[in-house]
């Protein structure tokens, strides 16, 4: 498959088979589910007043407090599965996903879904329904007092109100494609101020030129595989450089497996900027022969980059260090 083609299955928000890593560190073992990786699903469901569902914890340490569904992942689920799951135990629905919304991530080690999705079948779990996953099930104004577990389910309900209103991101959910560790797949665009856009691309492998994919470093941030590559690539320059990641274009997940295929890979648009004198006509210099730049020349696919790049048209990926 040649770049151009990589490129428009990602920027498609379609996935990729993961078949070898471009950067990791010298052992990687296959991550565990609820062993070395902790993965959270929650749900964001509005109703027709915009009222947001909660659920009133049955946990001791949280005991009467009110929260979004939300829980670990099991093994066997997809992310989609375990979404649903909770959802159907915690506040009685059934649904559907209608986009992932934001993921969280404190490292490769713990990593959270939030999805806006709808109703498609079910009832309101009440009082009487109360067990070891939830009290009650409600319906939130946002602005009637209410004792939250914790306030950081308000940035996922704004996230939500704000998708309603107008869906800034094309619709993403996980794609089922194996992989057996979190891993981070790179458009690594670099533009001049004439609007010519170049991508790093990997010469490793047998392959050809290709998207390189970066194992993520379990002391880092997922994302933090740009700067891993970038200082492989032109170590000379790395520190005269910005790296900024920009979202998601699309995430691949299976879990069938446990303890096999377990991983994640994001595909993320990130850029590379000169932060040190005026914007460079040119790319810096690669310094590595396991990387080159690939200019973009098809119009369509360098237009779509460009416009991403501009508007920020991407599903957000957070870091909660």
């Amino acid at each position: 498959m040649s770049v151009d083609e990589e490129l428009e299955t990602i920027l498609n928000g379609e996935g990729l088979e993961v078949t070898e890593f471009d950067s990791a560190p010298d052992k990687v073992k296959p991550v565990v589910l609820r062993k070395t990786v902790t993965y959270i699903v929650s749900a964001v469901i509005f109703n027709s007043k915009n009222e947001v569902l909660v659920v009133q914890e049955a946990k001791q340490d949280c005991l009467k407090q009110w929260y979004l569904p939300a829980g670990r992942m099991e093994e066997g689920e997809t992310i989609e599965e375990a979404m649903k799951r909770e959802v159907k135990e915690e506040a009685g629905f059934d649904c559907q996903p209608i986009t992932l919304l934001l993921v969280q991530e404190q490292g490769p080690q713990w990593i959270r879904f939030a999805f806006l999705a709808e109703i498609t079948g079910g009832s309101l779990k009440t009082l009487k329904e109360a067990d070891a996953e939830s009290l009650q099930a409600g319906w939130w104004d946002q602005e009637s007092p209410l004792p939250l577990r914790g306030q950081d389910i308000m940035r996922l309900i704004n996230a939500g109100l704000k998708y309603r209103q107008k869906a800034w991101h094309p619709t993403v959910l996980p794609i089922d494609l194996p992989c057996h560790v979190v891993v981070q797949r790179l458009l690594l665009a670099f533009t001049s101020p004439a609007k010519e856009l170049w991508l790093l691309v990997s010469l490793v492998g047998t392959r050809g030129p290709h998207l390189p994919v970066a194992v993520a470093l379990k002391t880092h941030t997922v994302t933090w595989a740009a700067n891993v590559i970038v200082q492989e690539a032109m170590p000379s320059s790395y520190y005269q450089m910005d790296i900024e990641t920009w979202g998601l274009l699309s995430l691949q997940h299976n879990g069938r497996v446990p303890g096999t295929t377990d991983g994640l890979c994001f595909n993320l648009l990130a850029s590379l900027l000169h932060s040190d004198g005026p914007p460079l006509d040119q790319p810096p210099l690669v310094e590595s022969p396991r990387y080159q730049w690939y200019k973009v020349d098809k119009q369509p696919l360098r237009d779509n980059i460009l416009e991403r790049l501009k508007d920020v048209s991407l599903l957000p990926v957070h870091s909660l260090y």
